[in-house]
Formats: structure tokens, C-alpha cells, sequence
């Protein structure tokens, strides 16, 4: 998949179906969009997503809010999906000047080679977000190229949207944010040394820093997957600052899988959030912690043989 990252770089020769949106979760409304263009493959049209960095949300705030997926975390997800082309359009205060009929005539036409966008109904572009689907759609007319407008999706009565699925992993309501999703949330990094106070009470844990701009739910225990290389592991996974064995404030991903005993610093891995299990707790002992611990797991193995 190529990134390109700057205006410069911006230059696509083949013909392109494009999919424009923040796309941040990528849900399954982000998802139907971007099967639009994939499916335009088909018929040799190259797959390319436009979406801003940053955020217009941050660029005007001022800002930099926490994101349900890192820049990285997007990137491996469009790879997988079968992206041809990532455009992160570097979005300043000059660019994001740039008028509807720049936008189209350069940025899409000239620059994408477009022939095919998807996007959502609240579509909007360009200088103070004055294109919309109804302009594009006569823009299309003009340099003729298709536009399909994708209606939302609803989840029990309520429009799927990245500002639901943020409010339901704040909640630490994961399973409701995976139903969104339509995948488990997930959180990548590279595996870190810890304390190691797991192996000396038989629960050696794999621990992973989270980027910054990473939002998590609230510190707890949570049934889990976890990839290493192309393996899942069934696991249980604490999100928080490990009270009962530091005191530093420092929110670490901490999971233990099951039936394995690998050492894997420093290897890239992806942990996917099931379901909640319970609050994270400062036990008043490293026995109380291990009694605990016992309980977790247990109750894991149950709740996975139930999923």
C-alpha cells in the first residue's frame, strides 16, 4: 500500500475510485464505504482512501483529541482490507483553505485521477466545509466522474458514528463498541519489559505502552485476543497503572495468555478487547493479587467458551 503523507507526493497516474472521510474506528459505515472502492478494483479502478492528518477536529481546536485508531493502527488495517493508496492529507490552516472547486479540480480530478468516491452523507470539503455530496455530484457531471453517497447504519435504533462508538469505550461498554465496529477493539504496540512481578507469582504477562493518542476505556480487566505475528492466543488483558506493584501513574496494556511461554520482547502485537471483566483494584498483597488472578482466569476460560 503506498502512504502519501505531502501535495507534493500527491500524484496518481491509474484511474482511482476514492473513499473520502476522517474515518477514525473505522465502523462498519466506514466499512460499507470502503467496500465500495474495493469492489471498483474489479474493474481496474485503484482503491484510495483520503482522510486528513490531523483531524479537522484537532486542527481548529487546537486540540489533539484522543482517537479510537492511531495513525499506525489505520494504516495496518487499510493494508489488510486491500488499500492500494493512502492519502493522509496534510491538513494546515493554509490547506484547509482550500476552496470546494480546488478541492475537486486539483486535489481529486488532477492529482487522484478519480473516476469513482464514495462517501458518507455528511460529507463536507473544502474551505469552511462548504462542499457537500449535492456539489459534488454536479462536480462529477463536470469532469466525469460517479459519486455514490452511502446512507448511514443503525445499531439498535441509533446511527452508527465514530462520537457513538468513542462514548461506548469510554463507558468501557467494548462488546456494544465491537458490535459498531463490526471487529473487537484494538490496540497495538510493541511488547515492553515490565517488573516481571507476573512470573514470580505464575503469571508472566506480555505488556504493551499504548501511543498517547490511543483512547482507552477505563482501567480494568477485559477478556481478550492476542495476535503475535499470524497466532491468536485467547488471553485477559488489564488496561491501567498496575496499583499493586506501582505506584507510577504510567497506563500500560498488560495481558496474559493462555498456554504460552514465549519470550517476545520487542515483537510487534495486536490486543483485541472482548468484553469487560471487572475495574482494575489495588490489592493490599502480591497473594491477594495471585488469588485473584486465579479467579480471572477462570472466569475467562468460562466467558470464552460461551462467546
Amino acid at each position: 500500500m503506498q502512504i502519501i503523507t505531502t501535495l507534493e507526493e500527491m500524484k496518481i497516474s491509474s484511474p482511482s475510485a476514492v473513499a473520502i472521510g476522517k474515518f477514525d474506528g473505522i465502523h462498519m459505515g466506514h466499512r460499507q464505504l470502503l467496500g465500495e472502492i474495493i469492489a471498483k478494483k474489479k474493474v481496474g479502478l485503484c482503491a484510495v482512501v483520503f482522510t486528513f492528518n490531523p483531524s479537522p477536529a484537532t486542527l481548529f481546536s487546537g486540540v489533539k483529541e484522543k482517537e479510537l485508531t492511531s495513525i499506525e493502527e489505520k494504516r495496518e488495517i487499510f493494508r489488510k482490507m486491500g488499500i492500494d493508496v493512502l492519502v493522509e492529507f496534510p491538513l494546515t490552516f493554509e490547506t484547509a483553505a482550500t476552496t470546494k472547486e480546488v478541492f475537486v479540480e486539483d486535489i481529486l480530478v488532477r492529482r487522484l485521477n478519480t473516476k469513482f468516491i464514495a462517501a458518507g452523507t455528511d460529507l463536507s470539503f473544502g474551505k469552511k466545509g462548504e462542499g457537500n455530496s449535492a456539489y459534488l455530484f454536479d462536480a462529477g457531471q463536470e469532469f466525469g466522474f460517479e459519486v455514490k453517497i452511502i446512507e448511514k447504519i443503525t445499531y439498535k435504533n441509533e446511527i452508527i458514528s465514530s462520537t457513538l462508538v468513542r462514548e461506548a469505550i469510554a463507558e468501557g461498554n467494548v462488546r456494544k463498541a465491537n458490535y459498531m465496529l463490526g471487529s473487537p477493539y484494538s490496540i497495538h504496540g510493541t511488547v515492553e519489559r515490565g517488573n516481571q512481578i507476573g512470573r514470580t507469582i505464575g503469571f508472566p504477562t506480555v505488556n504493551i505502552l499504548p501511543c498517547e493518542e490511543k483512547l482507552l476505556p477505563p482501567n480494568g480487566v477485559y477478556l481478550s485476543e492476542v495476535i503475535v505475528g499470524n497466532r491468536i492466543f485467547e488471553a485477559i488483558t488489564n488496561v491501567g497503572c498496575k496499583p499493586t506493584v506501582t505506584d507510577e501513574c504510567k497506563i500500560f496494556v498488560e495481558s496474559y495468555l493462555y498456554n504460552f511461554h514465549e519470550n517476545i520482547y520487542g515483537e510487534k502485537i495486536i490486543v483485541y478487547l472482548l468484553d469487560f471483566m471487572r475495574k482494575e483494584k489495588k490489592f493490599d498483597s502480591l497473594e491477594e493479587l495471585k488469588n485473584q488472578l486465579h479467579k480471572d482466569m477462570q472466569r475467562g476460560q468460562k466467558m470464552i467458551a460461551e462467546v
